[in-house]
């Protein structure tokens, strides 16, 4: 056996610093596991479920992590940029940022609300930008930036989803530029795009579970531990060389 092997390695994420928008319910949630079980210390933020978010906490604690749950909408500029702040001074860094936070507002075209597609735009690409903006003033060379994006940018099969599948395209497209804008500091950027994921939104019994099965070549929803492992992959020193990437785990979805 050779002498330096050892009994365990170190976690992948140990000493590093990771913030979650939207992290207390669904697929956030499990990539705030995912990451503090990796050995990253985790803050998150959620916007209305305050005991959900600090029991998630408490949980991560007590297994001998490091969280912070702040409460903090993602469409309020301000708030979300204070947010990633406090994160950083209070873990001393941060080296990894997940866009998780998104809203998803249907409807028909002749009904749709002009003030549900800005609120679609606020959340789902505004918020983008300014969470990086915000989280790339504290990252160091080997910074990781992820967001969960969808497979409705590249495949919307259903009437009413079109503010929703723009807003979805518009993250891949900012992807790959922030990817440019950050390459030289040696900070990745990428787009992570679900297909149907079992959540409270979208239940994989659900009355369009069967409907979205039969577009797929893996009929079943993904479960948020698949979605969080792709995520961890990417935070991680494996993917320093993927960057600006769109890369969809959708069940065939879009094969």
């Amino acid at each position: 056996m050779n002498s330096n092997a050892t009994s365990s390695a170190s976690p992948l994420l140990a000493g590093k610093a990771a913030f979650v928008t939207g992290g207390a319910r669904g697929i956030g949630a499990a990539i705030v596991r995912r990451l503090a079980r990796d050995g990253a210390a985790v803050a998150f933020t959620y916007t209305s479920s305050a005991s959900t978010a600090d029991a998630l906490a408490a949980e991560i604690q007590t297994a001998g992590g490091r969280a912070l749950a702040i409460q903090a909408d993602s469409a309020d500029a301000a708030a979300l940029s204070a947010a990633i702040d406090e994160a950083a001074a209070s873990f001393g860094r941060l080296d990894v940022l997940v866009n998780n936070a998104g809203v998803a507002l249907m409807g028909d075209l002749d009904s749709f609300a002009l003030e549900d597609f800005d609120r679609t735009l606020a959340v789902n690409v505004r918020a983008v930008f300014i969470a990086v903006q915000a989280a790339a003033r504290h990252m160091d060379e080997g910074g990781r930036i992820v967001t969960i994006g969808s497979v409705n940018a590249d495949r919307m099969p259903w009437a009413g989803g079109s503010a929703y599948a723009m807003s979805k395209a518009a993250v891949a497209g900012l992807t790959r530029g922030l990817a440019r804008d950050l390459g030289p500091r040696g900070i990745t950027v990428n787009n992570v795009q679900p297909g149907p994921t079992a959540t409270d939104m979208n239940p994989e019994d659900g009355p369009m579970a069967a409907d979205m099965h039969g577009l797929m070549a893996l009929e079943r929803h993904a479960q948020p531990e698949e979605i969080a492992g792709m995520v961890a992959y990417l935070a991680g020193p494996e993917a320093g060389m993927v960057t600006g990437a769109s890369l969809s785990i959708d069940g065939g979805f879009t094969a």
